[in-house]
């Protein structure tokens, strides 16, 4: 039986975005948090590097600032940046006195209480981590001090079909209860979006699965424009190995202690044949290296290496990593590690303002389902949980301030579901699930051509024209959301890609190999977006 629920905050998503949002928001109102699957499927629980923050005496928030536009090729908003970073010694204390267990520092003589490490693109060591499962220990702290309020009602599987706006204002969601395969209305003075990337759209990624684009989708078909879809964040080293159904990710932190890249034919480096920076380069550059050694030689991966290194230090400080590796009969203390790129981070998404609001009034969105402007054309390494925090904190006092200001929204209709039957073909649905992520990895990847943008287009449209007819006559289901929604992001992307005319960041093309003297964001606005 469909319920219609009514809360004053919905917070669709529990990573570090949401939940940071739903603890700082609980003592002004009664929040409904829903998850997708469990709670351990976001994406901040399998982050493994840490959080870059201005932590020492020797660092500052300038430095951090400059490193990060560096990383984001001119196409980072320095005041946006500004004020994230100014924001993230504070927001690290917030954890430690919720009683995050970050990694301590050995040397009795440093004057810093927690160990820092070094990623790339960093000029100072300034990532704090819990050993190399962060996101883990942070969604573990987040979660435990959720699960105790009163106010927080944490809800799994829960799969949002669409938001609910009402003359103009976002005043909830239709949600397929996994539970019961029932849709029950969800209604909220304001609806915050935290769903992460959009990972999922290619073929090999190292997202956990539900990393769909279920917000983005969401709020581009409510109204809001999206910006800088087209660079999609390919993490350099995954562990490469046939056993393995989910691409393990090897944290950049151990390039960070001097592991090193080489070729797996002769064990030499390569790095300095593609930047001055070696290892430690951004990760667009260090993808790229590794996608050119890759198909240069004919290879299926490159080798990592940190086995120069003391056996004791290697599993000190990659605890995760060595025992993963060890089970499948890699010791990498010994020997190195086989790696591939993937697709790690959406860094682009939802426009939203420095609170978090959106467009749409009553809509807010945070982490890496939006566009803030702090990563630009790539992320530098480590700041995007940081960023889930700070707008965590920012959108839950925007949402205070005018709480009590707003009245209930009017009900909405129930789902209606009388002209629909159960689906007979289900096999269409895994079909061009598989055909979208492949033709993506291929035409839309780590390097892309004008061809290949048209070739993935023409197909994404004829996918989304039988998602479309399938939607229409059939009861939704899990893989039909998804896809619906992998398909509209794979879309934007390839839109977006198609309107930049120059290589930058993690956007390179073949066709236009050399970057303008001033980039641009590149903003997609729907045709049913607000009239300024």
């Amino acid at each position: 039986m469909a319920q219609h629920l009514s809360y004053d905050v919905l917070i669709i998503g529990a990573g570090a975005a949401g939940l940071s949002l739903a603890l700082r928001l609980a003592e002004h109102a009664n929040i409904a948090v829903l998850c997708k699957a469990s709670h351990s499927h976001s994406s901040t629980y399998w982050a493994q590097g840490g959080i870059a923050a201005v932590l020492d005496d020797e660092d500052s928030v300038e430095a951090h600032v400059k490193d990060t536009l560096i990383a984001g090729s001119g196409l980072c908003d320095e005041a946006a940046t500004t004020h994230i970073i100014e924001h993230s010694s504070s927001m690290i204390q917030w954890l430690i006195d919720l009683g995050t267990p970050f990694t301590k520092q050995d040397d009795p003589n440093d004057n810093n209480e927690y160990h820092l490490t070094k990623e790339g693109g960093h000029g100072h060591r300034r990532i704090i981590h819990a050993d190399d499962a962060t996101g883990k220990a942070v969604a573990t702290t987040l979660l435990q001090h959720a699960i105790k309020h009163p106010n927080i009602h944490l809800i799994e599987e829960q799969m949002v079909i669409d938001l609910i706006i009402q003359d103009g204002r976002c005043s909830g969601a239709y949600v397929l209860n996994n539970h019961n395969q029932s849709v029950d209305v969800y209604q909220a003075k304001c609806v915050a979006l935290a769903t992460g990337g959009a990972s999922k759209t290619y073929l090999y990624t190292t997202n956990p699965h539900g990393s769909s684009g279920d917000g983005i989708a969401m709020a581009w078909r409510a109204g809001c424009r999206v910006a800088n879809m087209e660079f999609n964040q390919f993490h350099p080293t995954c562990l490469h190995h046939p056993n393995t159904s989910q691409p393990f990710l090897i944290t950049e932190a151990l390039r960070g202690e001097g592991a090193l890249l080489k070729l797996p034919i002769n064990g030499e480096r390569f790095m300095s044949l593609h930047d001055e920076r070696l290892e430690l380069a951004p990760r667009d550059i260090v993808a790229r290296a590794i996608d050119h050694e890759m198909k240069r030689h004919g290879l299926d991966f490159v080798h990592l290496d940190i086995s120069h290194k003391p056996k004791d230090f290697i599993i000190h400080h990659f605890p995760t990593i060595y025992e993963h590796c060890l089970n499948i009969g890699i010791d990498i203390t010994k020997g190195p590690i086989p790696v591939v790129p993937a697709a790690h981070y959406t860094c682009g998404g939802i426009v939203i303002d420095r609170d978090g609001q959106t467009e749409i009034n009553g809509l807010y969105a945070l982490g890496e389902c939006t566009f803030t402007g702090l990563h630009g054309a790539n992320r530098l390494a480590s700041n995007s949980i940081l960023e889930c925090l700070v707008h965590g904190y920012t959108a839950a006092e925007s949402i205070a301030s005018q709480l009590s200001q707003l009245d209930a929204p009017a009900p909405s209709p129930a789902w209606d579901e009388s002209q629909v039957t159960n689906p007979d073909e289900k096999v269409i649905l895994s079909h061009n699930w598989d055909e979208l992520r492949r033709f993506m990895w291929d035409y839309v990847g780590i390097v892309r051509t004008t061809k290949r943008l048209e070739r993935a287009l023409r197909r994404i449209e004829l996918l989304k024209q039988e998602v479309h007819d399938y939607y229409a006559h059939f009861k939704v289901d899990g893989d039909l959301i998804e896809l619906r929604n992998l398909l509209l992001v794979a879309e934007l992307i390839v839109l977006s890609s198609m309107e930049r005319k120059e290589s930058i960041g993690l956007h390179f093309t073949l066709d236009f190999p050399d970057a303008t003297d001033t980039p641009r964001n590149t903003v997609l606005v729907p045709d049913n977006a607000p009239t300024p």
